[in-house]
């Protein structure tokens, strides 16, 4: 099920970058602000943006994070600011005011969705923070988020990650960006690692969480793109297919605009 990335990966980066210096300096702002997870679509991101010249904040916002995932983040950083001097990082512990909000709001019963719903938290706390330092310095928050989470399976907060003002890389397959990845050279601790959000404070993957795994979500992106439908596939193709589709519809109310009311004009 796997597409191999066929992308001009020197002509994408350099377009990549050209995009963001012409947006930024349109909007007439100093730079991009990003969180940096030690996976591998924030160590992209914030590469593209490193290579723009512009001011680069990396910024790493643990919360009851695995060691691992800090790490690489560390790891990430610690090398793009050998490579350009434009990079500067900050760390913002958010494991306190996470708690905090926890001790807060009403509890209930039902563990499964107060576990998932403490799960977005960490994203919108996340998002919060970044638009403080982006307020402060100047700066646009970068998205970090790929075509097959941004707009296949809807695999991100809304609020949280998915709050952004810019998105370099949401028009590339997450084999798009491995492959990007290891042209820009980012750590392999990274490219290697299995992909995953963090926001349980454990080590579940994103799929243990999506029931497919990103080359199988890609497959059966193009696959619906192209016209098929469940009846097309048999076996684990037709289960992934499945996987896809639901998520897909499900998550709609994501990936679409905010639905507004309109008021006839009759009635103004």
């Amino acid at each position: 099920m796997a597409k191999k990335s066929t992308i001009q990966t020197e002509k994408v980066n350099t377009h990549i970058v050209e995009w963001l210096k012409e947006y930024a300096n349109n909007a007439k702002v100093n730079g991009f602000v990003i969180g940096i997870s030690g996976g591998v679509d924030s160590a992209v991101t914030s590469t593209l943006c490193a290579q723009t010249g512009l001011k680069v904040l990396c910024v790493e916002m643990p919360i009851h994070q695995a060691e691992s995932q800090v790490s690489r983040g560390r790891e990430h950083i610690e090398q793009l600011k050998k490579r350009f001097p434009n990079v500067t990082d900050v760390q913002t512990d958010l494991t306190a005011t996470f708690e905090a909000f926890k001790s807060a709001v009403p509890k209930t019963d039902d563990e499964a969705k107060v576990n998932l719903a403490l799960a977005n938290t960490r994203a919108r706390i996340r998002m919060t923070s970044l638009y403080y330092l982006a307020g402060i310095h100047g700066l646009l928050v970068a998205g970090t988020g790929n075509k097959v989470e941004d707009f296949g399976v809807g695999f991100y907060t809304k609020y949280g990650d998915g709050g952004v003002d810019l998105s370099p890389i949401a028009d590339l397959m997450k084999s798009d960006v491995y492959a990007l990845g290891e042209f820009l050279q980012i750590p392999q601790s990274i490219l290697t690692a299995a992909p995953t959000d963090g926001l349980f404070g454990d080590n579940r993957t994103d799929e243990d969480q999506l029931g497919a795994s990103y080359d199988e979500l890609e497959w059966a992106m193009l696959a619906a793109e192209s016209g098929n439908t469940v009846a097309d596939f048999e076996g684990r193709e037709k289960s992934v297919f499945e996987i896809y589709k639901r998520l897909n519809t499900s998550n709609k109310h994501k990936m679409d605009p905010i639905p507004v009311c309109l008021i006839p004009k009759t009635l103004k």
